[in-house]
């Protein structure tokens, strides 16, 4: 099972805009850590079983191969204060937000049904159907 936090396992524009996010944060006084970027099918797999057939709570919705993850467009970050991750800072957690979405990307914390702070992609208006079928750049 591969769980990359690398932004170069990203492809180079959903980098791009994450370096922007990550310098944007920076400037703003915000240290940021990557927790994911690519994510192949077997540990999208794991995750979704949390809260299902595995213990835990539910954490995502997307099985292998249905997470942005999967294509390279998509990273989860964690907000540093102190040396220490940082989860429930909803203040902080919003200004995050506000620096991926100018940084281009779409921002989890926006989300109504599933509210996924942590998570940022870069989908290019494609959607995992289009992923899957070739048709995504």
């Amino acid at each position: 099972m591969i769980t990359s936090r690398d932004p170069n396992d990203l492809t180079p524009r959903t980098r791009a805009k994450y370096y922007a996010f990550s310098g944007g944060c920076k400037q703003a006084g915000i240290d940021v850590i990557l927790t994911a970027t690519y994510r192949d099918h077997a540990s999208q797999n794991a995750l979704y079983a949390k809260g299902r057939t595995e213990p835990g709570k539910i954490i995502t919705h997307a099985r292998g191969g249905d997470s942005y993850h999967n294509w390279r467009v998509a990273f989860d970050f964690v907000p540093i204060v102190g040396g220490k991750a940082v989860w429930d800072d909803l203040k902080l957690w919003a200004q995050c937000g506000l620096i991926a979405i100018d940084a281009g990307l779409e921002w989890g914390g926006t989300w109504t049904r599933f509210v996924d702070r942590p998570h940022c992609q870069d989908t290019g208006g494609f959607s995992i159907a289009d992923y899957k079928a070739g048709r995504a750049q």
